[in-house]
């Protein structure tokens, strides 16, 4: 059976880091698409002896909160906070690093998230 990989993601000044947990592979990109892509050559090169192909659906790109939101800064965090029932608060003590978030927090946050990104993906303008 085939490795999923996790890769904790970091903003930096000139795009996004990475490392992989448990090995020691790293990485840089200056998109998240890009960061994926080196990610996948750095695999294969830690693991060069195997015949397994790693793609970039074998991993995991996990950024805190605090790095999504200093990236998306688009997302206002009190409307998230309204929006998915949580106190705005406390939102922003996680964001801040003040609190840590629980997995359970986590997953409501990124749910709200996607909800909000299926949203503006099926929006239309017209001109």
């Amino acid at each position: 059976m085939k490795k999923k990989f996790t890769a904790n993601v970091e903003k930096t000044d000139t795009g996004f880091s990475a490392y992989v947990d448990g090995l020691n592979v790293f990485s840089t990109g200056s998109t998240m698409t890009e960061l994926a892509m080196n990610l996948v050559e750095a695999l294969e090169l830690n693991f060069d002896d195997s015949k397994d192909v790693i793609n970039e659906n074998d991993i995991d790109l996990v950024i805190d909160l605090q790095q999504f939101f200093k990236y998306y800064r688009v997302l206002n965090a009190k409307y998230l906070a309204d929006r998915i029932g949580m106190n705005p608060t406390l939102l922003s003590q996680y964001v801040q690093g003040k609190k840590k978030v629980s997995r359970k927090q986590t997953d409501k946050i990124l749910t709200g998230v996607q909800e909000i990104g299926k949203e503006l993906a099926e929006l239309n303008f017209t001109s």
